[in-house]
């Protein structure tokens, strides 16, 4: 086998493969010993690349990245006494890896899959910062270097290194335990994961810097994670389904959302015949299941506003009173401005762009809106829409000094030629 398809096939067992392995050998030796875990899988994997250049791989190569994960383990272990006890645990992880268990033949057995749900609220505990949480799960969780989620967050390797390090020495000092938490706490910790999930989709979904609008990895990372919530009892709650409908909904709208030529292309323009029929099918019945109980919060209100959008047959069929009544609900429930101006929107939907004005421009000198180049930007397509092209050429050229990604900007010196020629 060649060497370029030898690393393809490493590269994707690290995706699929070291999150689950890091989640089981952190649950053997505790979750003070996550970098134990990430080293022994880490060799192990830098192995298979080497010998496999050589050799070719062997038929099951999942099992024989565990069986040599779990012979560096040992060799851990061996050294130190108060580990012995470890060795049969190792043992009957590697029997089950050579029995084809968590592997591509077939879904994850419940030990499998119960110490990667453990893992992630261990990654997601409250007590860690935001940023430190969002990095842990990358890293740990979805086989993501250090690399990739410094490109991902626009930040430097030294500082995500510097997240990491805290917030595994955090874990360490607080003796935080690799448990899905009891009843009594499960609420509050399972708002840091939904938290966590939730800005590492939109992330994801609208990067805030660089060449690519869309980071589809990330988006991928969050739903398999979502989804992940849902296999257990204790987190297979209303909210959680609220949260997954949304990140399916959207997510089915990617293939569109950005066109062949790099270009953005908005909602209205995008072509609805290339969503992805499947995850929007998977989004709708998770809406169904999220409207169960008597709960509702932002993730149900969002993923009701993307459910008015994914049913629509065309952009002039959307229900944008249906729209703008969910807006209202979550002005009332959770109002920011960020929400106020996406419910402007809406507004001049329902009611023309002089309404969405009036209220884009009540927020105008909003703090939390100083920088956000989507205020200008609605405000220009709001004008333009009411007949105003030079002002809202100016509200463009505005945003386009504030946007950060190339087919952002694109999108925005389009705009402004298309305002120049009225």
């Amino acid at each position: 086998m060649a060497i370029e398809r030898v690393r393809t096939l490493v590269d994707h067992l690290f995706r699929r493969e070291a999150g689950r392995m890091v989640a089981t050998l952190t649950r053997i030796f505790g979750s003070s010993r996550i970098d134990l875990a990430e080293d022994v899988v880490q060799e192990a994997l830098l192995r298979a690349l080497r010998v496999w250049s050589i050799q070719g791989p062997p038929r099951n190569p999942r099992a024989w990245i565990v069986e040599v994960a779990r012979n560096r383990a040992l060799d851990v272990v061996r050294r130190d006494r108060a580990w012995r006890e470890k060795e049969e645990e190792l043992r009957r992880w590697a029997e089950s890896a050579a029995e084809g268990g968590g592997g591509e033949e077939g879904p994850a057995p419940d030990e499998l899959r119960d110490d990667q749900l453990r893992m992630m609220f261990v990654c997601c505990h409250e007590g860690l910062p935001r940023e430190a949480r969002v990095a842990l799960t990358l890293k740990t969780l979805g086989g993501f270097g250090v690399s990739e989620i410094a490109r991902a967050f626009l930040s430097t390797e030294d500082a995500i290194e510097q997240r990491l390090v805290r917030a595994k020495r955090r874990i360490r000092e607080a003796g935080l335990r690799f448990e899905v938490p009891p009843e009594k706490d499960l609420a509050r910790r399972l708002d840091s994961v939904l938290e966590v999930l939730y800005l590492l989709f939109n992330e994801g979904y609208g990067a805030h810097r660089g060449e690519s609008l869309v980071r589809e990895d990330l988006v991928r990372e969050a739903i398999r994670l979502g989804s992940l919530l849902l296999e257990s009892v204790a987190t297979r709650l209303p909210r959680v389904h609220a949260l997954l409908a949304l990140m399916l909904l959207q997510g089915a709208r990617l293939p569109a959302r950005v066109g062949h030529d790099g270009r953005l292309r908005l909602l209205a323009e995008q072509d609805r015949s290339a969503w992805d029929r499947e995850m929007t099918a998977r989004g709708l019945r998770h809406l169904e299941f999220a409207a169960s109980g008597d709960e509702i919060g932002v993730y149900h209100l969002e993923a009701g506003i993307a459910g008015c959008h994914a049913v629509a047959r065309t952009a002039g069929e959307t229900d944008w009173a249906r729209i703008l009544g969910f807006y209202d609900l979550f002005v009332a429930l959770h109002s920011s401005p960020v929400v106020r101006l996406n419910r402007a929107v809406a507004l001049a939907m329902v009611k023309g762009p002089a309404a969405g004005l009036e209220e884009v421009d009540a927020i105008a000198s909003s703090p939390e809106l100083d920088r956000y180049y989507l205020l200008p930007a609605t405000r220009g397509e709001l004008l333009r829409r009411k007949g105003d092209a030079s002002g809202a050429a100016a509200a463009f050229a505005e945003a386009l000094s504030l946007a950060g990604t190339e087919p952002e900007r694109r999108f925005l010196e389009e705009r402004i030629a298309g305002c120049r020629k009225t």
